[in-house]
């Protein structure tokens, strides 16, 4: 296991060695051939449940750790190093649970969130829907108000975990107007909610990603999340999280591949001596490695803002969007230096290349983030009085 640097307190430290620990130990040995046989590990979730992995960033009194944002995102990162299919279920989760932790009554968390943080009951997120893609406003599924409870009606496309989870935090539209949205804590068991065949995908195989069907599925007025037509806002909100969780997924996904070409690099020889110290070679790894570092910064920077109550949702993006090209990257070149046998499934470098590709796709595209990034960038200079605000800086980990 290469050494890492980490800015941390002892607490983190202590945690990332422990994932570590499990990352190879334990998941390493068996993504290899769980990807290849499209195997859903729903185990290992609740293994990574009992051992306190699945509520790092929520407050300890539903069941937390009540640790930094920064925290766990280092425990995706190192999680998506040997196995990304789980360090993405691992954000999916977390980002399912996002608008409970957040918007959710007393009542709701304490009731709804202990068992949800603790493994028992593995969530998914639905908001995407076949025809709205990147459009979230454009949502058709629909939630009609009938006395103390809701009939929702849609359909909702590219949902980890779908046909798996235990519970569905879903948007659907509660009225005409255009952000007419509510968000609902949906039961896996609720009648009339159904799962399409999973979709056959290019990489992450060992994640069933799968479109939800509503057909009447009735819903308690007490599983409504937030005020009525509050959903836009809380979709959004937690779509911030969750970029953050996939620029860590994706940085781990580039070191991953950092590593297995630099392990080959240093044992391979050509022409008398190790493939590392051909200038080609090694100029194509000394990339690698700015990419990966560079990408970490941004995505720790950025939950530095969240960590201390400040906005980072442009941050949010632009850690989304340089963590995956960046991984793309890297795991591109990781093949070209292995060569051949990057090219074959011996070794696991054209995993990590067909994992890196959806990273640019999904929690919004990359041409999305740069919408997201120039309209902040547009906002802010609306509004610029000249003065820069001085805000302290806050530590990475408290």
């Amino acid at each position: 296991m290469p050494a890492r640097r980490v800015l941390a307190d002892d607490t983190t430290v202590d945690l990332l060695r422990l994932v570590r620990t499990i990352a190879h130990e334990q998941l390493a040995p068996r993504a290899a051939e769980a990807e290849a046989e499209e195997a859903f590990p729903r185990d290992v979730f609740a293994s990574l449940g009992r051992t306190g992995l699945l509520g790092l960033p929520y407050p300890e009194d539903v069941g937390g750790a009540g640790l930094p944002y920064g925290a766990y995102l280092q425990v995706l990162e190192e999680l998506g190093s040997v196995w990304a299919s789980v360090a993405v279920g691992v954000s999916v989760h977390t980002l399912s649970c996002f608008p409970l932790a957040r918007f959710g009554t007393d009542e709701q968390r304490a009731r709804w969130l202990p068992d949800m943080l603790a493994g028992d009951r593995l969530g998914a997120y639905c908001l995407s829907e076949p025809h709205a893609g990147s459009d979230p406003a454009a949502m058709r599924t629909t939630a009609r108000r009938e006395g103390d409870e809701y009939v929702l009606d849609g359909a909702k496309a590219w949902t980890t975990h779908g046909g798996h989870a235990d519970f569905y935090t879903v948007m659907a539209r509660t009225s005409d107007e255009r952000t007419g949205i509510s968000c609902f804590l949906v039961p896996a068991d609720a009648p009339g909610l159904s799962a399409d065949k999973p979709e056959r995908k290019m990489g992450l195989t060992g994640s069933a990603t799968a479109t939800m069907r509503l057909d009447g599925v009735r819903v308690p007025l007490e599983r409504r999340i937030g005020a009525e037509g509050e959903g836009l806002r809380i979709a959004l909100a937690a779509l911030d999280a969750g970029r953050l969780g996939i620029a860590a997924v994706a940085t781990g996904l580039g070191q991953g591949a950092l590593d297995l070409a630099l392990g080959y690099a240093r044992d391979r020889e050509t022409f008398g001596q190790r493939i590392l110290d051909h200038q080609g070679v090694a100029f194509l790894l000394a990339d690698a490695e700015a990419a990966v570092v560079s990408a970490r910064a941004t995505y720790l920077s950025a939950a530095s803002l969240a960590d201390a109550g400040l906005p980072y949702g442009r941050e949010a993006s632009v850690a989304k969007l340089v963590a995956t090209d960046n991984a793309m990257k890297v795991t591109t070149d990781a093949v070209q230096v292995l060569g051949g046998y990057g090219y074959t499934r011996d070794f696991p470098a054209e995993r990590y290349m067909r994992e890196a590709k959806v990273m640019q796709i999904f929690e919004g595209t990359n041409q999305i983030q740069r919408v997201v990034i120039s309209r902040s960038l547009d906002k802010d200079a609306r509004c610029d009085t000249g003065v820069v605000e001085q805000l302290p800086v806050p530590a990475l980990a408290h």
